[in-house]
């Protein structure tokens, strides 16, 4: 969890303008390949210490010492790359392995290289991307990892790569597939290093997290990790329970989730931030344990984290569109967090409903609500007043004029809309950008602190929206109202009120 000494800049997009590189095998040696694994051991591996017995290496071996060839590995947790294809004396062709049981979502990416050499620029094209559009393109770069720089200088993760690019591939390719290309040096000579999409956070991270919790007295006297249920390949779904002990009867229900999207691996820096916040000494900590009874579910897909995938989990689905559904045995996660929250309501209001999850095309942090066509004027504006509030306890990352608050039809099945027509009013999906803030004279990556930092935002805006003192409240209420004015080009005093405007209208 090192923090770089200066913020990492956005590199200069280089734009799309280089030619493919060569992607047949005649051209290259394949140096890498991972068969595509028989349904059965996809389960296997699935649960945290993957398949038993010895596996075979998928890697060319090296010829001698003087052979400069990289080895690649991907077969560790979290792991994505299928094939490496060796096109130059020091540049590659990487092939993703598409999420488990669909042909598509090829995003997320993590893997391992060694035998490396510090002096000459290698060049890395990953040729299976699956969105049109991407932060790569806007300046964001790839993150390395190095056990010797870590070892011997406590070095984590940094933000590497020049000349990267961003571009479609060949004609003809159905679906078409989109390319990341960047050049990078290594650090030492013999090293071992990592490149990977986002900061990785594993379910064994997580596991070791929540141990640690247990074991400290502490902490043990108000939070409660129990097993929500278990996930398609047996992996447990943790749902923690977190109160002070006293009067539990009149305080108002929290629920927060991350990681229902796999990929997103920002969104468990945010929680992990949250919990550290939540679970601490803090005053603030203190009370909102004393006025909240807050259920948490840091991980919903964890076989999804597990294998690699981007964005489904066994299924072959994206459980983010499953909230709807009444099939409990193909999306126990998202199913058991549904029924959580039905007995929650059941017995208190649910003040804030938030699930975590990561941004591949826009920059900084924000929020999708969701805004009630058919409610009143006053209610209509409530929904956008949370995030008005987010937006300025945390100026440098969150952007508000980037919320949306539509309800589409494609998005009827999220967790966000469901909880919402559940009851929970204030309900959102929060944002976290794969690349940095442009806001507050920044230009930068985030970093493990930034994400982390959102939870302890997420913290002290709940304070300030729940204050007995309505002050703030109806202060950022006001500001709304002249703010959705303004854009609607609706003069101020004219008399109009929200009623006269169409639900469309104003969800847009």
């Amino acid at each position: 969890e090192w923090v770089p000494p200066q913020p990492e800049p956005f590199c200069q997009p280089a734009g799309p303008e280089r030619a493919p590189a060569a992607l047949g095998e005649e051209q290259g040696t394949v140096v890498y390949h991972l068969s595509t694994a028989s349904p059965g051991s996809c389960f296997t591996r699935s649960r945290v210490g993957g398949a038993p017995g010895p596996l075979s290496s998928p890697a060319a071996p090296l010829e001698g010492p003087q052979d400069t060839t990289l080895l690649f590995e991907s077969r560790f947790e979290s792991g994505n790359l299928q094939k490496a294809v060796k096109v130059g004396p020091f540049e590659y062709v990487l092939t993703l392995r598409p999420d488990l049981y669909t042909t598509k979502h090829t995003q997320w990416f993590y893997f391992r290289v060694q035998n490396t050499r510090r002096g000459p620029l290698y060049r890395f094209t990953i040729a299976n991307l699956a969105k049109p559009k991407s932060l790569y393109g806007e300046g964001m770069r790839p993150l390395l990892y190095s056990q010797r720089d870590a070892q011997s200088r406590g070095v984590g993760w940094r933000r590497v790569g020049a000349d990267v690019r961003y571009y479609q591939g060949g004609s003809g390719e159905e679906p078409a597939a989109f390319r990341l290309s960047w050049t990078a040096r290594f650090p030492h000579d013999g090293d071992t290093c990592f490149f990977a999409h986002s900061y990785p956070y594993t379910y064994s991270d997580l596991q070791r997290y929540l141990r640690a919790l247990a074991g400290d007295p502490a902490c043990s006297r108000y939070c409660a990790v129990r097993a929500l249920c278990r996930s398609l390949a047996g992996n447990t779904v943790y749902l923690l329970t977190i109160t002070s002990p006293t009067a539990a009867a009149a305080k108002r229900g929290v629920v927060l989730s991350a990681r229902a999207h796999p990929g997103e691996s920002g969104s468990s820096w945010a929680m992990r931030g949250f919990l550290d916040f939540l679970l601490s000494a803090h005053a603030d900590a203190r009370l909102l344990r004393r006025l909240f009874v807050f259920k948490v579910v840091p991980m919903l897909n964890p076989d999804g984290v597990v294998v690699g995938n981007s964005r489904c989990s066994l299924a072959g689905r994206d459980p983010n569109r499953a909230y709807g559904t009444a099939l409990r045995g193909s999306f126990p996660g998202v199913w058991h967090l549904r029924a959580t929250v039905e007995r929650v309501l059941a017995e208190r209001e649910v003040v804030l409903y938030c699930d975590f999850h990561g941004h591949s095309r826009k920059n900084n942090v924000f929020m999708y609500g969701c805004d009630g066509g058919g409610a009143g004027a006053g209610l209509r504006l409530r929904q956008r007043v949370f995030p008005l509030m987010l937006s300025k306890n945390a100026p440098d990352k969150f952007s508000f004029p980037s919320c949306k608050f539509k309800v589409q039809k494609s998005k009827a099945g999220t967790g966000r809309v469901v909880m919402w027509r559940m009851g929970v009013s204030n309900s959102y999906t929060m944002e976290v950008a794969f690349g940095g803030s442009t806001l507050g004279g920044r230009s930068s990556h985030f970093t493990v602190e930034d994400l982390k930092s959102l939870g302890y935002h997420l913290c002290d805006t709940l304070l300030d929206f729940c204050d007995p003192h309505p002050a703030k409240f109806q202060q950022c209420l006001s500001e709304v109202d002249v703010l959705l004015r303004q854009r609607l080009g609706r003069e101020l005093g004219s008399g109009s009120s929200w009623s006269d405007v169409s639900p469309s209208e104003l969800e847009s």
